[in-house]
């Protein structure tokens, strides 16, 4: 199997301080990729900061033999990720790679939560994602090559009491992603999600100590690696922990036509409720339109019988 390399590569990792987002940026650069480590070096509720997470991990790089400058930015300040993408384009004269791993918690109950708490989160995981992909976009397009990788979460794909927030901004990243896939293709610009489950700041207080020792980040990784090399897939996510990994997807079920004027009632949907949710056939789209291909699918078949 070959190996897979980076050399040549600029990689950009947000949140690379700790964590995820360290063991991504290490191993890119053990890899040969030149790395820009960004942190803000926040409280896990995003309040302070400080630089020396980042350096850390320089300093880590370049005992490695590595290449590698830290950047302070917040993700969620455009005119830091603008400097951030700057400074890179004037070292290295190119972006192949980011990976948007930032992230900070809000938790609490819907009820609890103000309207602070949600943008917030919303600020620093979906717009903390848009603003360094869309700053670094159109320099991916002009080279016509680009990996990227957002960062979701089970939350986001299927809920979790008190991250109403987290999960919205996870899910809206799944549907930036959804949609970047597609207008990337032409200018070999891939971008797919991981789904982790690691122990990390954000995780070390819900997890017993035995199962956290299952959960090192570092099992978390080497699929993000197979997310950003060369023949990588486009528009996957990439569920990854305890060095287990699996592929979810958005999926429809084959659905039933119920009927159009006088025949279309609340009641018409419920008599075929039964064949409308049935599970044992279900389709994964590759794009929006064919979602609405599948509707005239169904107004078709009913017209045939």
């Amino acid at each position: 199997m070959t190996d897979i390399r980076f050399d040549g590569k600029v990689a950009i990792v947000t949140g690379a301080g700790g964590g995820l987002g360290r063991c991504h940026a290490l191993e890119l650069a053990r890899r040969g990729a030149k790395v820009v480590v960004n942190d803000l070096g926040a409280a896990m509720d995003g309040s302070g900061g400080s630089s020396e997470a980042a350096n850390d991990v320089v300093k880590e790089i370049e005992a490695l033999g590595g290449e590698a400058f830290a950047n302070g930015s917040s993700v969620s300040d455009t005119a830091g990720v603008q400097k951030m993408i700057d400074d890179t384009m004037a070292k290295w004269g190119r972006i192949d790679i980011i990976i948007a791993n930032a992230g900070i918690l809000r938790d609490k109950s819907f009820s609890k939560m103000t309207l602070q708490d949600i943008e917030l989160v919303m600020d620093v995981h979906l717009m903390g994602s848009f603003k360094p992909i869309k700053a670094a976009w159109d320099i991916m397009k002009e080279q016509n090559y680009g990996r990227i990788v957002v960062t979701t979460s089970s939350t986001g794909l299927y809920g979790n009491f008190g991250q109403a927030n987290y999960g919205a901004a996870k899910l809206g990243l799944v549907g930036m992603m959804n949609t970047l896939k597609i207008e990337g293709a032409k200018n070999n610009i891939k971008i797919n999600a991981v789904c982790p489950v690691a122990a990390t700041r954000m995780t070390e207080g819900l997890m017993p100590p035995e199962v956290l020792a299952q959960l090192k980040p570092e099992y978390v990784t080497p699929g993000v690696m197979n997310l950003v090399k060369e023949d990588a897939p486009t528009g996957m996510v990439l569920s990854a922990g305890a060095g287990a990994f699996s592929m979810a997807e958005i999926v429809e079920t084959n659905g039933a036509f119920v009927g159009q004027g006088d025949a279309l009632t609340a009641e018409a949907v419920a008599a075929k409720w039964d064949q409308i949710t049935d599970k044992s056939v279900q389709t994964h789209f590759e794009m929006g339109s064919a979602h609405g291909q599948n509707i005239f699918r169904l107004l078709s078949e009913a017209a045939k019988s």
